[in-house]
């Protein structure tokens, strides 16, 4: 029932805020990748840059993890180095991150209680760290397009578990733009912009054209 002397012009609690929130990416690496197919690589890695600045624009807090990166998966991403090039990266040899004391200490010194996370691949290196920090009482918010899995069927699998373990579907364009939520927040408009004109497709195309023929305050 709504009690309308209640209703008010405000905000969900559940929606994600540049205070509230940490990014975590995990094993973004060049052996993943290769394994990937249930997607566009391209497109993931898009994706993971554009959800990397997003985070930076905001200066959310993020983790940065890989597996194995000397011995088998290799190096971070570098696109997504370059977004953070001093940020220090969490090396394990567990697939469940959420084993990796490193990686759970990073997670936890942020201090934010919900978690976007995205990774490779979403039906091991995403799902098992999701559920077990599900269980340990995070909120959860998955990046299923800077995610990917070795077949559609594996991603789309992983995708549909987690959400039944309480997780959240979300896109990396879902995150930037609920995260800026007002284009009347001027300090953030100019560096959202041009991360969608960059990194946003044909949305990006259309904030270009609408900025050419409107100004330079076209709303996203």
């Amino acid at each position: 029932m709504v009690d309308i002397a209640q209703v008010t012009a405000s905000p969900s609690p559940d929606l994600l805020t540049p205070d509230n929130c940490a990014v975590l990416f995990v094993d973004h690496q060049p052996q993943m990748f290769f394994g990937t197919g249930s997607g566009d690589r391209t497109a993931i890695i898009n994706a993971t840059v554009g959800l990397a600045k997003a985070a930076k624009v905001f200066d959310v807090p993020v983790v940065l993890s890989t597996v194995a990166a000397e011995s088998f998966s290799g190096p971070i991403l570098p696109q997504l180095a370059d977004v953070f090039p001093d940020h220090e990266i969490v090396d394990r040899s567990t697939m469940n991150a959420w084993e990796d004391t490193a990686f759970v200490e990073a997670v936890k010194a942020t201090g934010r209680k919900k978690l976007i996370i995205a990774g490779l691949w979403t039906e091991v290196c995403v799902v098992l760290p999701v559920l077990s920090a599900i269980a340990q009482g995070y909120e959860v918010y998955v990046v299923t397009d800077a995610s990917g899995g070795v077949s559609p069927q594996a991603h789309e699998h992983a995708v549909q578990r987690m959400i039944q373990g309480g997780a959240v579907p979300v896109t990396w364009v879902q995150v930037l733009l609920e995260l800026q939520r007002d284009w009347a927040r001027s300090e953030t408009y100019v560096p959202v912009t041009e991360v969608v004109k960059e990194h946003g497709g044909t949305y990006g195309l259309g904030l270009v054209y609408a900025q050419a023929f409107i100004g330079g305050h076209a709303a996203g």
